[in-house]
């Protein structure tokens, strides 16, 4: 009889594992649920570190044409150049692909300066900025279009995001 016990009892082991290797719907289900919650949460975060990554390009390039602007002054006594191209830097593009807006403040009337939500020139000197990543941008930088804008104000004191201002 206890040959008869063991014969059982192996198999209803066996059968146990048999069923231990395979996986079912509702594993299979509650495995995909878990995949969706982690990339619903893990492509968002990489996004906004591509968005951060872009924009902290656009600030590094804007302090280098910033620097070349001060050294071609230094260099000419005083005088701003009437245009990127003058520093060679007018094919330098944001890493949006949209070229980099500078405007001489010698050269242009008044009205063309870019204007704080106080309405005051952002800078006394010169503007430069890029049209952040929507490519559109305004004189007030307070509107809706110049809020993503990287901008350079206070005379090169501030240099960052429009809305930031």
């Amino acid at each position: 009889m206890s040959i008869k016990r063991i014969y059982i009892s192996f198999s209803k082991i066996r059968s146990r594992k048999y069923y231990i290797l395979g996986i079912t719907i509702i594993e299979l289900m509650i495995a995909l649920m878990v995949v969706g919650i982690l990339s619903m949460v893990a492509v968002p975060a990489y996004q906004d570190h591509g968005k951060r990554v872009e924009s902290q390009e656009a600030l590094q390039d804007i302090i280098t044409i910033q620097f070349t602007i001060k050294n071609f002054e230094i260099d000419n006594s005083g005088t701003l150049p009437n245009s990127l191209a003058d520093i060679g830097m007018d094919s330098m593009r944001d890493p949006w692909g949209n070229p980099y807006e500078y405007l001489n403040y010698g050269t242009n009337p008044p009205g063309a300066r870019r204007k704080d939500k106080n309405l005051n020139p952002l800078n006394s000197d010169y503007d430069l900025y890029s049209k952040g990543e929507d490519g559109q941008s305004n004189k007030q930088i307070i509107t809706k279009k110049s809020k993503d804008d990287i901008i350079r104000g206070r005379d090169g004191s501030f240099i960052g995001f429009a809305e930031d201002f």
